[in-house]
């Protein structure tokens, strides 16, 4: 049973998020899902059992729109294949996903899907601190080989996956959390191509989500997100979702999560699914704000620099901003005078954002990477990848931009010339 239901015509994809993926005639006519909170399922039949545990364990696979009985909650649930069905037309390209039961745990599958021992992986810097700590902590003491590459350096990331020994995949986080870098996922994608054995291509696309960059479309295999932030919207849940092209990659990771037990429980599937149809709405509205605040900030003389996709001044940066982002997004970081103490200064003096990390919640948040969530960096690989004491990451939220524009300046008026360095 996978409460799927086709869409007897194409749709455009804010249609096929609410019409796609669930069928009301399984849930006594409600006209949204309900939850299904259920640990095991029991079977139509035995030879009906027998084939769901021939594909589960990936003896058999299941024919052109078959329905196949669900086994136990920890492999699947009704939930999950409804979210992982109706998240698909947020995703071009995309023809399956998987749920898990937050961000990392996505990420992490997908390394111990792709990876061995002995095996190497290419990987853009700085990624996410949990990221990073996923692969100096765990991958690399498993004896796989992580190669990093400056986020934006093209012909580094090209060198590097043409080059690399026993490559199994790729790594794009693009724009780089938290300086916004951005990457080329066509130059990542083609590169991986020309391999004689292709490595599989994924791309970390939290920070612009799907409404302003579309990596499958870029020739990305897999796009990965934390439903943390802006699939989910209201900072009161964790998620995480892989998407791809082929649907047998996809089934691997799932077959992974059904070992370690990461998928998203039904309560979670139910709240994202119900949020899936504001996500373009939401973010339109941040991107926005984020673009007006960051702009008349800009010249403030208290910021250094402005860290922001319409500020680009370096040419290869504004060609990869063109070429694959529809939008600047909803998050800047801002290099301020006076170093970390002008940093915490102007945190200290927030009151409609909030000092907390995390991002893409309606509501504005900031935080200090270099103390938090980049704390678990090197201080050189702080400094290869311009990560600094004097750097704030803002996350703009739904708010009426005027007033949060107003705090900001006050906050940075606040921290005066006499901020110590």
């Amino acid at each position: 049973m996978s409460g799927r239901k086709g869409n007897p015509y194409v749709v455009r994809p804010p249609t096929a998020v609410l019409t796609r993926g669930f069928d009301p005639r399984l849930s006594v006519g409600s006209a949204r899902p309900a939850v299904f909170r259920s640990s095991t399922y029991v079977f139509s039949s035995p030879e009906a059992a027998e084939r769901a545990f021939a594909i589960a364990l990936g003896r058999a696979r299941p024919a052109e729109g078959e329905s196949v009985d669900l086994i136990y909650s920890r492999l699947s649930h009704p939930n999950a294949e409804i979210l992982e069905d109706q998240i698909l037309p947020l995703e071009p390209g995309a023809r399956a996903a998987a749920v898990f039961n937050s961000g990392m745990a996505a990420i992490s599958t997908l390394f111990f899907t792709a990876g061995q021992p002995g095996a190497s992986f290419v990987y853009t810097t700085p990624l996410y601190g949990g990221t990073q700590h996923l692969v100096h902590q765990l991958l690399e003491p498993l004896g796989m080989r992580g190669i990093p590459v400056a986020a934006g350096d093209t012909a580094a990331l090209t060198a590097a996956i043409g080059a690399a020994e026993r490559l199994r995949l790729v790594f794009v986080e693009t724009p780089a959390n938290p300086t916004l870098v951005m990457s080329d996922v066509a130059a990542a994608a083609e590169a991986a191509r020309r391999r004689p054995e292709p490595p599989l291509v994924a791309v970390d696309n939290t920070f612009l989500g799907p409404c302003f960059q579309h990596p499958l479309a870029l020739g990305a295999d897999l796009v990965v997100y934390s439903a943390t932030k802006y699939l989910s919207g209201f900072s009161d849940m964790l998620g995480g979702v892989v998407l791809g092209r082929d649907p047998e990659q996809v089934a691997l990771l799932r077959g992974t999560r059904a070992i370690l037990g990461n998928i998203l429980q039904p309560d979670e599937c139910w709240m994202l699914a119900g949020r899936l149809p504001t996500v373009e709405l939401r973010m339109n509205r941040q991107s926005k704000n984020a673009q007006r605040i960051a702009e008349a900030l800009a010249d403030h003389p208290q910021v250094a620099r402005m860290r922001y996709p319409t500020r680009f001044t370096d040419p290869e940066q504004i060609r990869i901003r063109d070429a694959q982002c529809r939008f600047p997004g909803a998050i800047f970081s801002m290099e301020l005078r006076g170093g970390k103490a002008a940093a915490f200064e102007f945190l200290r003096r927030l009151e409609i954002a909030r000092d907390a990390v995390s991002l893409g919640g309606v509501e504005s948040l900031a935080c200090h990477p270099a103390t938090t969530t980049h704390s678990e960096l090197s201080p050189e690989e702080m400094r290869r990848c311009g990560l600094g004491d004097a750097l704030v990451r803002v996350s703009v939220g739904v708010e009426d931009w005027r007033d949060l524009l107003r705090e900001f300046r006050r906050a940075l008026d606040a921290i005066g010339p006499g901020a110590a360095s």
